[in-house]
């Protein structure tokens, strides 16, 4: 008797057994099939952007793109340094332009006229305000591009929907084509 119930024990637990390995073979199955879809968070861009606003290269930081860091840097502290040797030069000038005014003629500019310290001070402002310029469209480019580029890592790229070049020979003329392939697979 204690034979006949361990053999119906084992056959018990077997079955049971292969019964649960199908359903996870089922499961897997069920896995495979199924497209993987990365959860998109709308709010991500908008991280990034706040992020390259409060310190310029945070969202670069942010998106992992670090190789954009010192780009960002290097256009921003350039126009910088533009801004404020222009502003200093101005200043010179300006300067010299007060004196030679004011009746004095010891400045450093003793070899130029009036008109060439107005037209030094013309320019250099010029040049001053254009910095400016360039320093805020790089700030604001650091922010744009921050926000692209964490919209842009959300897009789906997969082999579904795909655009690829195509070279192959001709076979009349056996000369090489150049094309495009459309790929759009459900």
């Amino acid at each position: 008797m204690h034979k006949a119930l361990y053999i119906g024990l084992f056959f018990f637990i077997i079955g049971h057994t292969t019964l649960f390995a199908q359903v996870k073979k089922e499961a897997t199955l069920v896995a495979k099939d199924t497209v993987k879809t990365n959860e998109i968070d709308p709010l991500t861009p908008a991280k990034a952007a706040f992020y390259s606003a409060l310190l310029p290269g945070l969202g670069q930081a942010y998106n992992k793109k670090y190789w954009k860091i010192p780009l960002v840097y290097g256009a921003i502290g350039t126009s910088l340094y533009f801004y404020l040797d222009n502003n200093k030069k101005y200043h010179q000038y300006r300067d010299a332009y007060k004196r030679r005014i004011e009746g004095y003629s010891d400045d450093n500019y003793s070899y130029l006229d009036n008109s060439r310290l107005i037209a030094g001070q013309k320019f250099y402002q010029r040049n001053r305000d254009l910095s400016a310029l360039f320093v805020v469209a790089f700030y604001a480019l650091n922010i744009i591009d921050a926000n692209v580029d964490a919209a842009l890592l959300q897009f789906n790229v997969d082999e579904n929907l795909s655009v690829r070049p195509v070279i192959y020979p001709n076979d009349v003329t056996l000369k090489t084509n150049v094309g495009l392939t459309f790929n759009y697979n459900f």
